[in-house]
């Protein structure tokens, strides 16, 4: 409770200052006239109560639905619309009444003679409800000045929102893999595996070392980078492969393949590796016939991900099931390849699979 509370603190002190400023600077504030009473300030209150429902309006829905979408026409053709609307209902809400017609005060009796002058010429005749000319009036500057500052403040304060987001869910993403890749299970398992093959004396224990010391260095280095070359990602994926079967036997049924060229290409990094992650926590289980299919595909401008896995019995700890880093790698997909990405999860009583399709910036 005490956290929403802090939440929402600081957008309800700001939504009260930003009311009070009609208040304060209105004219009339120190003469004793009841200001609500008062059709100017009931515009001009009116007004900023519109700017601030635009403000959220803007920061809450246009600006996340249209300007990150790429959907920048529609965005600025709503923007104008709303600007159109706070420019002209104020004025068709709350109509100044003028007479419609001045009293003129009472003729004064004077020995000269009545001169009458010819009407002016070139002046525009006043309409007859000038009511209605004053409602329908242009916007003043000022409230032109204010509903641009109130764009761009939202604006900004969305786009910075944003940023943080992305770098928070990246955050708690690489350490969520930094843990994971050096929790006692893993560790226990990839170390007991080396001594295995140190005691026979494999020629394959020193190049499994390097790749457990690959795979460390990416997710404590690499990992923090916006975008590493997409060599690099598939590289760390092989190791990881190839270190999670040392602990396989041939009973297994397993398959990695991949296709395509890296050059020239970059990825933002651990977006693929959680997937494969999940095929090897809950797919393989020594008592059961278990199999996993990997395909990586890399075409001209795409990488696309196929991981099907046997459903198999297995219990793990609370602290390495990998819901959680699942959820954060789709956020942050969604964050960093918007309207450029495909995702979709395909699950039977045997198996479960999930294609992964990113567009390559």
């Amino acid at each position: 409770m005490n956290k929403k509370i802090y939440t929402y603190l600081p957008h309800i002190l700001g939504s009260l200052l930003f009311l009070s400023i009609p208040v304060l600077s209105s004219p009339d504030f120190n003469s004793g006239e009841p200001l609500f009473s008062l059709v100017p300030f009931q515009k001009s209150f009116f007004s900023h109560v519109l700017l601030l429902l635009f403000f959220y309006l803007n920061y809450g829905y246009l600006i996340p639905r249209f300007y990150f979408s790429k959907k920048r026409t529609v965005f600025f053709a709503l923007i104008v619309v709303c600007y159109a609307a706070i420019a002209i209902t104020p004025s068709l809400i709350f109509r100044e009444q003028w007479p419609q017609q001045m009293q003129s005060p009472p003729e004064m009796k004077t020995n000269f003679p009545e001169i009458k002058m010819p009407p002016p010429t070139g002046m525009p005749k006043q309409p007859a409800e000038f009511s209605r000319f004053r409602a329908m009036r242009p916007i003043e500057g000022s409230t032109l000045f204010q509903f641009l500052l109130v764009f761009f403040v939202s604006l900004l304060l969305r786009i910075n929102q944003r940023l943080t987001d992305i770098q928070s869910e990246k955050l708690n993403t690489e350490i969520a893999y930094l843990k994971a890749q050096i929790n006692p299970h893993f560790l226990f398992n990839t170390l007991n595996s080396l001594h295995a093959l140190a005691i026979t004396k494999s020629d394959d224990a020193p190049e499994a070392i390097v790749k457990l010391s690959s795979l460390m260095r990416y997710v404590v280095t690499e990992s923090s980078e916006d975008y590493v070359p997409l060599q690099d990602e598939i590289e760390y994926v092989k190791n990881y492969i190839s270190l999670q079967k040392l602990r396989m036997d041939n009973s297994i049924d397993f398959q990695f393949k991949i296709k395509g060229n890296t050059d020239n290409k970059v990825i933002s990094p651990l977006l693929l590796i959680p997937f494969i992650e999940n095929a090897f926590k809950y797919g393989i289980n020594p008592d059961e016939e278990s199999a996993i299919a990997i395909l990586i595909h890399i075409t001209q401008n795409e990488v696309l991900l196929n991981v099907k896995n046997k459903k198999v019995n297995i219990d793990l700890p609370e602290s390495e099931k990998s819901e959680k880093g699942t959820e954060n790698t789709l956020k942050r997909i969604k964050h960093l390849y918007p309207d450029k990405h495909e995702i979709t999860f395909h699950e039977t009583d045997d198996t479960f699979e999930v294609n992964l399709k990113i567009e390559l910036t």
